[in-house]
């Protein structure tokens, strides 16, 4: 165990650019998503903000929701999301692609945080607070850190196909990637029972004391 530990220590310190570069590209998103919210016009945001209240109102009104299901909706998801960036990792071909989700991914936070300060003031920022912030404190940081492991993973594969003097186990190269995937899942497994037992109901209270 300490020497798996010891083994990811040094792949990060190793590839802390890869690292950061991950990092940058999704602020990077977190920004264009807010720029593309200042660059719509007032039709645009009024139309989204129409649709955005109807579905407050509607909480409001709706009795509380099955969280069995939004927890089962919640994991699928998840367990989606990782398994294609698990296979990108493994395809060489899919780097291009790991990126653009992570910036994405980065591009809808933005824009969400973004849409809803700048149509409600505070009460936007609390109600993003209470929806966004909880459960992303944890995907966040680690759908970041598995894109990084598939590019990683992409380079090595590239290296031991492209460049002759470099040999590495691949078998336990992609043992190793498996399972890290593996526990990074089990944390999304635990940011899903966050988001469905702590953000749904404080974004419920949130949603019914602004629309009170």
């Amino acid at each position: 165990m300490q020497r798996g530990v010891k083994m990811v220590r040094n792949d990060i310190n190793n590839h802390m650019s890869i690292f950061v570069f991950i990092f940058v590209l999704f602020i990077m998103g977190m920004v264009f998503g807010a720029i593309i919210v200042n660059s719509m016009n007032f039709v645009q945001k009024e139309d989204l903000f129409f649709y955005l209240n109807q579905f407050f109102e509607q909480m409001v009104n709706m009795e509380s929701t099955d969280k069995t299901t939004l927890l089962k909706d919640s994991i699928l998801y998840h367990v989606k999301y990782m398994l294609l960036l698990f296979f990108l990792g493994i395809s060489i071909v899919g780097m291009p692609i790991i990126t653009v989700l992570l910036f994405i991914k980065g591009l809808v936070v933005g824009f969400s945080v973004g849409f809803l300060v700048n149509q409600m003031g505070w009460y936007g920022l609390l109600l993003s607070s209470a929806s966004i912030a909880p459960q992303n404190l944890l995907i966040i940081p680690v759908y970041l850190l598995a894109g990084a492991l598939a590019l990683l993973f992409s380079l090595n594969l590239c290296k031991q196909l492209f460049i002759k003097r470099v040999h590495q186990p691949i078998l336990q190269a992609f043992a190793r990637y498996s399972l890290l995937f593996g526990a990074l899942l089990l944390l999304l497994i635990g940011a899903a029972v966050v988001e469905v037992f702590i953000a749904h109901p404080l974004l419920e209270v949130a949603v019914k004391w602004v629309y009170k």
